[in-house]
């Protein structure tokens, strides 16, 4: 007897409309209490990022603003040199824990 394999879906995404009922149904509060507090929560983590300063979730992972400089850099179909503007990246550095929970841990 052949085994049936099971297979996760690639591309499938969570969307804030998902957390938000998740949040709705695990906490037993009405959608509209769960809206206010995910839309809570998301702002104070933008206006934290657009400060610069980092964010640490303990048990999850660690956002991170790091500065990049001006640099120099080629066009690569003409060749020309061309200045590359100093800005600002946002990166995610997940915790071991997280890492292990997605790896199956």
């Amino acid at each position: 007897m052949k085994e049936k394999t099971t297979y996760k879906l690639i591309g499938a995404k969570m969307t804030k409309a998902d957390i938000v009922e998740k949040i709705a149904e695990k906490c037993g509060i009405t959608k509209r209490e769960s809206i206010d507090m995910v839309e809570s929560v998301f702002s104070i983590l933008k206006s934290t990022l657009e400060e610069g300063e980092d964010i640490k979730i303990s048990g999850f992972g660690k956002f991170e603003v790091k500065k990049k400089h001006a640099r120099k850099g080629r066009n690569p179909q003409t060749g020309e040199t061309i200045t590359i503007d100093a800005r600002s990246v946002l990166t995610f550095k997940p915790s071991t824990i997280l890492k292990l929970a997605v790896n199956g841990g």
